[in-house]
């Protein structure tokens, strides 16, 4: 299965529950927030606004992404990978070899 593929299987459960579902809403609130502030940047281009109001608000937006995202990677971490490394073998192997990389594509953002 490829990672775009949006019914992949946790190795150890079977299940196509991923870690977040249980804060879904919390998650899909935030996004719309952060879809919001994309169009208000664009607004302000639009509107001609001062560059260093603008990079404040495209900063307040790139931190807002990178909180959905920490969160995403700690989910996945307490629910795919636990129950990888509780299984054990080459599917334990696999999801952390996926977190750490996800963390170190985190890190160079």
């Amino acid at each position: 299965m490829t990672h775009a593929d949006n019914t992949r299987h946790c190795p150890s459960t079977g299940t196509t529950h991923h870690g977040y579902i249980t804060e879904k809403d919390k998650y899909l609130k935030r996004l719309k927030r952060i879809e919001g502030q994309a169009r208000g940047i664009s607004r302000m281009i639009e509107e001609e606004r001062y560059c260093i109001d603008i990079l404040t608000q495209t900063d307040a937006l790139t931190k807002a992404l990178q909180g959905v995202a920490l969160a995403l990677l700690d989910d996945h971490l307490r629910h795919c990978v636990r129950d990888a490394a509780a299984t054990g073998g080459p599917a334990a192997d696999a999801k952390l070899t996926e977190a750490s990389e996800a963390i170190a594509r985190l890190v160079r953002s």
